[in-house]
């Protein structure tokens, strides 16, 4: 009787073991692939960053700090606008103050000009 009982819990218990090491990975990652999620990883971190600085110097700048909807975007250096402006000056000027922000390559002005009703 106890053969039995051994027999049906090892029946039971091996495809639930066998499906766990299935589902387990098959080799740690190499150094490279380690480096390249390292990368990514910073360099989201980095643009998160860059664009919470250009929300900041436009928030700031005393003719742009009531201009709530203008969304800011970056990756690698290259921030984007985009959003509504009241003038093509209003448009300029974010552009303006987007480029002097420290660690910012290019400014991709995508804003549009709309006057207010």
């Amino acid at each position: 009787m106890k053969a039995l009982i051994v027999i049906a819990a090892t029946a039971i218990a091996f495809p639930v073991y066998a499906q766990q090491k299935q589902d387990a990975p098959q080799s740690l990652p190499s150094a490279e692939e380690r480096a390249k999620n390292r990368e990514t990883v910073s360099s989201g971190t980095a643009g998160a960053a860059l664009t919470t600085k250009v929300k900041t110097a436009l928030a700031s700048d005393a003719g742009l700090s009531t201009m709530t909807n203008i969304d800011v975007d970056s990756k690698d250096g290259v921030v984007t606008l985009k959003g509504k402006v009241d003038s093509a000056d209003m448009k300029k000027k974010a552009g303006d103050v987007a480029k002097k922000v420290s660690g910012v390559k290019s400014v991709k002005n995508e804003l549009k000009v709309e006057k207010k009703s």
